[in-house]
Formats: C-alpha cells, structure tokens, sequence
C-alpha cells in the first residue's frame, strides 16, 4: 500500500475502501477484488512508483475489469463430464481411440522453402493462374485436411492433430498447388462438435503454412451453410477469410444454378481471392443414354464461367463419377476450347478407379488434380498422393513432390486416423464399392450419411437407404447432388426407410406427409432452381399453398445489419465480438450460440489431446495439459463416487498437487428415471416422433386450435430437420414435449383431440 501513499486506515477513503475491505463497487460484476488489482500491478505509473492518492480517480481504466478465465477449472468440469457421461460429441460406433500416439516427423530448422502463395503474393490471381498454367508436370492439391477426413472420418479431425503435422506440410511439400482446409463441413462441424472456432483454426494454421496456397470450398450463395444468405454476408465472408490467410475459393453450387454461382465468384473477386469456379459433375457424358447432363451441358456452363472471369476452372466429381473415357472427352473439349486456362479435377475414390482417372485427366490436359495422404486416401476419399506421384515419375507429368516424405506424411496420418477410430468409415465399410455409378451418393456425403442412419437407429439398413437414395433422386427430378442438394436427397431417402415408404406410396401420399424441412425448402426454391426445373405433381402436393422463391433466392434478401448483431451478441455473451464470431453466428446462429454456451462452460479443449478430448482419463491416470507456452497444468484424476439423491457423482482430481472435485450431473442415470410415453398407433390423436432426435422447436401450445397438415413441431437428428405436422383438425389436449428434449422413434409428442 505505501506506493499508493497510503497510511493504513486512515487512507482507505482515498482508495474508497476496495483495497483494504477486499471489495469492489457495487456496479462491479466480479465479487473479488482480485481482476481490479491485477490491473493495478500492470499499470505503468503504479510500477514506476509515482502515484499518489488520486491514482485510482485518474485511472478509471482499473475498472475495466476482466473475468477471470479459470481454464483449469473449465478443463476439469469438461474432463469430468466426459468421465461420467461418455463423450460430448456423437458417436457413431462404440470403438476406443487408439493408445498409441501418432509419429510427427521431424521438421528441419529455420523457415520453409519458397511455394505458389509466393506467387500469389507477388503476381495476385491473375499472374498466379498463368504460372499454374505455365507449370511443366502435374500439381497436386493435397485434401487431407478437409475432404479427405470429412469423407473418411465424418469431419471430426481436430486443429490439435492438423497443427502437429503442419510444419512438415510447409517444409517439404513446397510444391503443392495447395492445401484444402477450410469450408465445406468442417466450419459448422467445428462448433457444433468439436467446440472449436473455425476462424481460429485458419489463423493458426496459416502461421505454420505460410508458403503453400490454402483452399476452401464455398457453396457459392450458401458460403458454408446449407441455405442462402443476404448478399452482404457472403461478401463479407469472402473478405474476412482473405484477410485471415485464405487464398483459393472454389466456388460452386449444387444444382449448377448460374446466379448463385455468379454470386459467390464477385465476392471472392471482391475480397481479392484466387476464384475457382466448379461445375459439378453427375451421370456420364461417354454413356449416349444419359442425356440430362450431356457434353453440350458441360460445356455450355463453362462457356459461362469462364465469360464471368474465373481465374481456374474446376471439375467437381463428387461422387467418383468421372470414368478414363468421360474424362477424356470431357476435360479433352474443355482443353481445347480453353487452352490458356488451368483446369483443376476433384474426384472421390469410392468406386475404387480414382487414381486411373486422375491419370486420365492429366493426360487429357488438366494442370491439377485432388489427392490425400495415403493413409487418409482411397475408399469415399480422394485417390492416393503417394500413387499418383509414384505413377508419374519420370515422365512429363512428374509433379516434383518428394515421394519419400509422402510416406513419413502418410504414417503420420495412420497413427492420427487411429485416434478417430470411432468415426472411421471402415467399421462398417470395408472397401471401395462400385454401386456410387448407381446410387451418386458423393463421397463426402457417403459417411456421414451412414452415420446418419446409425444414430436413426438404420445402422443394420444402409443397404436400403442407398437404394432409397436412388429413388428419392429421381421423385426430386434427378438432382445434381451435393451440399446441400445431396443433403435434402438424403434426408427425403432416410425418410422414405424410416417410414417404409417406397417412390410409389411417398408420391401417392405427398399431400399428408410430414416431409423432411430441407425437402420441403428445395421444392419451395430456397436454394435455387435445378437444371430441368422442379418435379410435377410432386412440388404442387407438398406445398400446398406454402410461398415459393422465383429467381435468385438470396437477391429478395435484406441486408443483415452486422453491426446490430455485433451489439447483440455483445450483450447476450457479455464479452466482445470479433468480425469472425459475428459472421459465424450470421451463419450458424443456433450453432454459434450453442458453441459459446459450451465453451463458456468446458474449455480450452484445443488444449487437450483428442484422446482425452473424446474419452477422459482412467482412474489414476496422470497427463499434462500445455495450456499456452510456460502454462502447464499437471492432471491426476482420482476417483467418481457413487450416484448421489440429485443424480450427480462427485469427480475427484489432483491439480498441480491440490485435491479439486467436481460435481457432475449422470445425463443416463436421470434419462434412466424419466420414462417417456410412446404413441398409441391405435389411438387417433397421439403424435408421436417420426424418427429420434432432439426437439428444437414447438410451434403450438395446450388449448390451441390446429388444421391439418399445420406444423406442430421440429426435430433434428445430424443436421437432418424434420417438421411434424398434424395429421388432423383438431384442439391441442396436452404436450408432453419440451424443447431441447432427446426423444427415441414413437415418443409420445403430443396429444389432439
């Protein structure tokens, strides 16, 4: 106190007593003192020692308080839950991770060598392209940190794992094209499952890899969502992610539908990014009978893009469509139609031939192909780098990467993918499989999709939901299927299995069906028009009388005021918002506010290693958590009592030498007490759930009246939202629902009489 002048008793007014009294004012949040002395001690003048008894009154910033972050403490609450509840995020089969770590290779010192981004740096886009197109043998652009696990791995690969492995990337795979890891899923599945911020995982990234170009896959006028958004926020998406290291865009949309392609290759060229534009491929153009997506199609949407100034031209197979002959004739036509302009191909691996027409697509003229790690390569993935590069040494498509550490590279992502060995498609599936030529299901959906129907409880039926898959492509007119196409198609098919519907009885029944949301926004023309327009009668006898989008969807929206929803976050957080956090929650609202709650409970878990992250530890199980550089905590974890009155088991810890508990709430054992009623098929008037999943929304309350076919309530599985309706005219009796409430298939909903 004597370096404030202060004289014991008689000086606390001065200091209006907080200091001696260990209080702050009453307007001050925090009940210590503790965050307004920290502020005290790294206030210059209070460590120069020239204050004097008006130091507090001249510094109102002391009151500038910030929470404390108790890190260890949210660290132990998450280890605690997951010790006695399992893992936060689902789990599509019971497997444990791997015990044994993945081997990081070493990284020699000093800084990368030189790659394209300098380049891109150097010359900007244009200048970029032409060096692309100028490259004598093969690019490679290297997918193992976005599609490839997403296809793989259900997009549950962590920033931990992918930032071990990055310093090697930028130091001895200068020669990439690039790098794709961002978009796509992994923005949404990185809140919403991993509770990490994407925005974060860019930056961190970008400082490891400053040399190779980043990639990310925009859904054009969706960005990284999966429905259209007010133009303002793609375009400001498009800006942030450049500033924050992003350099490629592959913009595409899933039906083709020309304006919203256009829309997200302005903002990219806007932002000052690298545009690829994407065509997305379905059928086949060497097969005469498959006549919806012909050549002439193909080629007529290039003349398009390439008129609205792309700087590279993409071929998006993703689905493992692409045949050697197609892709002759295909990428053959697009060469010489365009020969200055590089062409890149993406293609999955399912049917097993994916290295065979990445061959084919070289040969043919394409400048860069899609590969992944050997380890994270074939099956719905990508072909395999180590193949392709051992395929073209010493010819002239050679494509300089060393093949050596494509096998350091490849071992370790095996010892990584161990880690993740309950997500790993290979628990149900165990080869490629050629039946994607009948079904179309796109590699990055094909995963995820069966670990959609394992958690619907259609584990032990995926047969039938591809079949279904195939059936409900063609009730929706034969779609171009991915994000979000593919989704709708592959909601509407799990729909069909789950309510033993075929492609006869759904269209038959279309008027009283509670049709998944995502079908019924497709047919209302939420993301676009589809090449061949809107099947009939089908459209007609779902909407009803439900509004319909003429046009470009996102040209009737207002802009979103970015600054209000700043403020609202703000206010509703108590902490600032940065323009990543606001786009996110732009985005992703429900998502992003759900992110924020968890984290502002349990964190951080990018600290932890995925095998903790995912299991917990063992009963006296010792492990260190780094949470910055200097900062480690030093974690035993001892022992879980028994289930207490209130459903709750105390976690026992030792931290850093000191014993902590933790009180945790047993979700299982209080599922165990709460026996929910099923419907009464029989008794007219019962609704019960169409499929498990949580409720996110009750559109009626007890008493009210309700028409037929009137939406009483939403549920969601996996990203897949379901609207049940009401079956009949009527009163609402009871509900028996709340929202946020897991339910099984049949739990009673609510009651009309």
């Amino acid at each position: 106190m004597g370096a404030l002048g202060c004289q014991g008793v008689a000086a606390c007014s001065a200091c209006r007593g907080w200091w001696l009294h260990g209080t702050l004012p009453p307007t001050s949040v925090p009940q210590t003192n503790i965050p307004f002395l920290q502020n005290v001690l790294n206030n210059q003048q209070f460590l120069a020692g020239i204050v004097d008894t008006q130091f507090i009154d001249e510094n109102p910033d002391l009151f500038q308080l910030r929470p404390a972050q108790n890190r260890a403490q949210k660290l132990l609450h998450y280890l605690g839950h997951v010790m006695v509840n399992g893992p936060t995020t689902p789990i599509p089969v019971k497997t444990n991770p791997s015990p044994m770590d993945p081997i990081v290779p070493t990284v020699p010192i000093g800084p990368p060598p030189s790659g394209f981004r300098d380049i891109l740096l150097q010359e900007g886009p244009e200048g970029f392209a032409r060096a692309v197109r100028n490259h004598q043998g093969l690019l490679l652009m290297d997918t193992t940190f976005r599609d490839a696990h997403q296809s793989l791995l259900a997009t549950r690969v962590r920033t931990h794992d992918l930032k071990k492995i990055a310093p090697y990337v930028a130091h001895n795979f200068s020669k990439l094209f690039s790098i794709e890891n961002w978009g796509g899923a992994t923005f949404d599945v990185a809140m919403r499952f991993l509770y990490e911020c994407p925005w974060r995982r860019l930056q961190e990234l970008r400082e490891l890899i400053p040399n190779i170009p980043f990639q990310m896959l925009l859904r054009g006028a969706n960005a990284v969502g999966y429905t259209n958004y007010p133009d303002n926020v793609v375009f400001k998406f498009c800006e942030v992610a450049k500033e924050n290291g992003m350099d490629v865009f592959r913009v595409f949309d899933s039906l083709n539908y020309l304006p919203n392609l256009l829309l997200g290759m302005e903002a990219v060229g806007s932002a000052g990014g690298v545009v690829e534009a994407a065509i997305s491929y379905t059928g086949d153009v060497a097969d005469p009978s498959r006549t919806k997506y012909s050549l002439q199609y193909y080629m007529g949407l290039a003349e398009e893009l390439v008129r609205a100034g792309t700087h590279i031209l993409c071929i998006k197979d993703m689905a493992g469509l692409l045949k050697p002959a197609a892709c002759t004739m295909l990428v053959g036509a697009l060469r010489d139609r365009f020969p200055d302009l590089p062409l890149h191909i993406h293609t999955h691996d399912t049917s097993g031939a994916g290295v065979a027409t990445m061959l084919a697509c070289a040969q043919a003229g394409a400048d860069v192909v899609d590969v992944a790690a050997d380890a994270m390569s074939g099956m719905t993935s990508q072909p395999s780098m180590g193949a392709l590069v051992a395929c073209t040494q010493g010819t002239p498509l050679e494509t300089g990467v060393p093949l050596e550490r494509v096998f350091d590279y490849s071992e370790y992502w095996e010892g990584t993918r161990g880690l993740y060995a309950a997500f790993d498609c290979t628990a149900t599936m165990k080869s490629g499989n050629s039946d994607v030529y009948e079904n179309e299901i796109p590699g990055g959906q094909y995963t995820n999709l069966h670990f959609q129907a394992h958690s619907m409880g259609l584990g032990s039926r995926f047969k039938e939901v591809k079949k279904a898959y195939v059936e409900a492509n063609q009730m929706l007119g034969d779609l171009i299927k991915v994000t979000p196409s593919s989704k709708i198609v592959g909601d509407l098919a799990q729909f069909m299995v789950q309510n033993g519907l075929t492609r006869a009885v759904a269209e038959a029944q279309a008027e009283e069906l509670s049709f998944p949301r995502s079908v019924v926004e497709f047919l209302q023309g939420y993301i676009g028009i589809p090449h061949g327009g809107f099947p009939e009668p089908l459209r007609s006898k779902v909407l009803k009388d439900l509004p319909r989008v003429e046009g470009r969807p996102g040209a009737s929206l207002p802009p979103l005021d970015l600054q209000a929803l700043e403020k609202e976050l703000t206010e509703r957080h108590g902490e600032e918002m940065t323009p990543e956090d606001v786009l996110s929650a732009a985005i992703y609202p429900d998502v992003f506010s759900s992110f924020k709650d968890f984290t502002a409970t349990f964190g951080p878990l990018d600290s932890l290693n995925t095998r903790l992250f995912l299991q917990g530890p063992k009963i006296a199980e010792e492990f260190e958590v780094e949470l910055e550089r200097g900062k480690t905590l030093h974690i035993k974890a001892l022992a879980i009592t028994d289930l207490n009155r209130t459903g709750q088991r105390q976690v026992f810890f030792e931290l850093n030498g000191q014993l902590r508990s933790i009180l945790v709430k047993d979700t299982q054992a209080m599922k165990e007490m709460h026996f929910h009623p099923k419907a009464l098929k029989d008794v007219k008037g019962q609704i019960g759930a169409p499929m498990p999943g949580k409720v996110i929304d009750i559109k009626v309350e007890a008493g009210a009246k309700v028409a037929k076919g009137q939406p009483l309530c939403v549920l969601s599985a996996m990203k897949m939202e379901t609207v049940v309706t009401s079956p009949m005219e009527g009163t609402i009796r009871k509900i028996h629902v709340t929202k946020d409430m897991i339910l099984e298939g049949d739990d009673l909903i609510l009651e009309i009489e």
